[in-house]
């Protein structure tokens, strides 16, 4: 099956609060097919073990005054199209759901949230 992943991809972030979604800034959305051998042992993932996104970067609420002052990389957020599509099979099927809850999870380490926090969100979200 063929999927349009930009099309799911903004989606996930028109699926944000309005609250949120304007705050964004300086953050680059990108694809991977799966999370390479490299960023595997980075996380320090054991096996059997996968990311379905990843962001790295400056969360916005440990930037300083100097942020922005001369050239600044985006902050990136990784979605990985593999470990995403085995969950949506392994659950209910739905793509477009697990992209928008993996884009939901990893905005919210964009602005400042653990990852404890950020699942105690996403429980009082989406549940």
């Amino acid at each position: 099956m063929k999927y349009d992943w930009d099309k799911m991809v903004q989606e996930g972030i028109d699926a944000i609060p309005a609250k949120y979604r304007e705050r964004i800034e300086n953050v680059a959305v990108l694809l991977e097919d799966d999370v390479s051998e490299a960023m595997r042992k980075q996380e320090g993932l054991r096996r059997g073990e996968t990311l379905l996104g990843l962001y790295q970067g400056i969360p916005q609420s440990e930037r300083g005054e100097g942020y922005g002052v001369g050239p600044t990389l985006p902050d990136t957020i990784t979605l990985y199209k593999k470990p995403i599509l085995d969950e949506a099979h392994e659950t209910d099927g739905d793509v477009a759901r697990v992209v928008r809850e993996t884009i939901w999870h990893e905005f919210g380490h964009h602005f400042g949230l653990d990852e404890r926090e950020v699942r105690k969100r996403e429980n009082e979200r989406f549940n």
